[in-house]
């Protein structure tokens, strides 16, 4: 597995604690020189992103891959990613859903949306270990997903 050599900028929207924490963890695990955001709901993302409200002073890079859970409060994942893909500054930025539903309906619109991939999360550790080394083989060393390469 070739390694990134440089940073790799991962925004985590996800309200669930011990999800961020195992999502956090495998991914350092395969990619430790990931730099990994966590946000807890649709509207902090989107604070992040257009660096309003608590991240209005923050200078923090764009991440270059959002990794999003559906079901969040106050704004959910679906708003979310309707709202990123609709913003011209915002929607080159690849979004992976990474949720708990599986529902037909939610992984039509969210192709629909604009969404890059759908992935419903896995019941075991090892499982999503697995994942996080596929999502990070294929966004950081197959595509080019910014000029940083």
């Amino acid at each position: 597995m070739q390694q990134p050599t440089k940073p790799v900028h991962i925004l985590l929207a996800d309200d669930d604690e011990d999800d961020r924490f195992l999502t956090r963890e495998a991914f350092r695990q395969h990619f430790p020189v990931t730099e990994m955001n966590i946000v807890e709901d649709g509207e902090e993302l989107m604070e992040f992103l257009r660096r309003t409200g608590r991240y209005e002073s923050s200078d923090h890079p764009l991440p270059e891959l959002i990794l999003l859970d559906l079901n969040m409060p106050r704004k959910d994942g679906r708003e979310a990613l309707q709202e990123i893909k609709a913003d011209r500054d915002l929607r080159h930025i690849p979004v992976v859903i990474l949720t708990t539903s599986d529902a037909s309906i939610d992984i039509d619109n969210s192709y629909l949306w604009g969404a890059n991939s759908f992935i419903t999360k896995p019941a075991s550790f090892k499982k999503l270990m697995d994942i996080t080394q596929t999502i990070g083989e294929y966004w950081f060393n197959v595509v080019k997903v910014s000029g940083r390469n």
